[in-house]
């Protein structure tokens, strides 16, 4: 009955998993018709101001509960940086929205998978895998192939994504050491979405035209992609990443990829060709590379290690 109630609750936390990377593959779609009402960077304003006003009772709650980890000035310009870095990632990736496909965006986006280690040895001497050279060398080489077999078809909304990637890596890197260090992992996640909220909002009033109507017209989108995809898809991570495998959550999260594609083609249209659909599947497997490798190979690592033998002193 136990090794039942463990198989159950993995495979539970499995499809919270799956739900999350489908929420967050269907977001491409919703931050892309958007930009139909209103402006990338308004959009990005109100978006993580929505996001911030849900998250902030749970903060508290955890601030109520931890009061063993007190947040001090230090740590609050620390999740101002965290902040920042977070803004760049998602302005930068809704600007490029307005001009590349979602199926572009969710590929290019993804292949920050592949440059958190790249960073991470770069910034926090970080041992690299050896897997890490093969897959950035396959990753280019599918980036070619989505755009047809050449540079050209590629925009500079395709360029903004592989920044916005830079970004993202960066924010990977520097916010699980913050969390660990810091146990105040809600209380981050308020200060970057209301910092990205007021900045945003602020930019989109400077320079965007922002008006009511256009703010109305993009309701469902603002709260999918504040409400859903940004504070419930990330609970269910959290959560399902208690009960389930790393190598699971590898897998089925890097399929935020593909499930982004999907929606692009089901309710967009978007088409790609036999190019564009190698490229994808490249940048794929070196996402999952990346991911899966070292933790195989750690896996076996621990198999090879035999306990010590016990000797009988009768």
């Amino acid at each position: 009955m136990l090794l039942y109630a463990h198989l159950m609750s993995r495979i539970s936390a499995n499809f919270l998993l799956l739900a999350a990377a489908i929420i967050w593959g269907s977001a491409f779609v919703a931050q892309s018709t958007a930009m139909a009402d209103l402006g990338p960077l308004t959009f990005t304003g109100l978006r993580f101001l929505v996001a911030a006003a849900v998250i902030i009772p749970f903060a508290l709650r955890e601030a109520r509960h931890r009061p063993d980890k007190p947040i001090g000035a230090k740590d609050l310009s620390v999740f101002c940086a965290i902040g920042l870095v977070f803004f760049l990632g998602i302005a930068i990736q809704q600007v490029g929205m307005v001009v590349t496909t979602v199926t572009n965006a969710a590929f290019l986006t993804a292949t920050y998978v592949v440059l958190v280690p790249l960073l991470g040895a770069v910034f926090f001497n970080d041992r690299v895998h050896p897997v890490l050279l093969p897959a950035s060398l396959v990753t280019l080489f599918g980036i070619w192939l989505l755009g047809g077999g050449g540079l050209q078809s590629l925009n500079w909304g395709d360029g903004l994504m592989l920044i916005c990637a830079v970004f993202w890596a960066l924010h990977v890197a520097i916010i699980g050491r913050v969390g660990a260090r810091t146990g105040r992992p809600l209380a981050i996640a308020f200060v970057q979405f209301f910092l990205t909220g007021m900045i945003g909002i602020t930019a989109g009033f400077l320079l965007e035209t922002v008006s009511l109507s256009g703010i109305r017209s993009a309701w469902f989108e603002l709260l999918y992609t504040s409400i859903v995809s940004g504070c419930l898809a990330f609970s269910l991570q959290a959560i399902a990443q208690r009960w389930t495998q790393a190598s699971d959550a590898a897998i089925l999260l890097s399929s935020e990829a593909l499930f982004g594609a999907v929606f692009g083609a089901l309710l967009l249209g978007e088409r790609l060709g036999p190019a564009g659909i190698a490229g994808c599947g490249l940048i794929f497997s070196a996402i999952l590379a990346v991911q899966l490798v070292p933790l195989l190979a750690l896996r076996k690592r621990q198999a090879t290690v035999q306990p010590p033998e016990l000797v009988d002193f009768k």
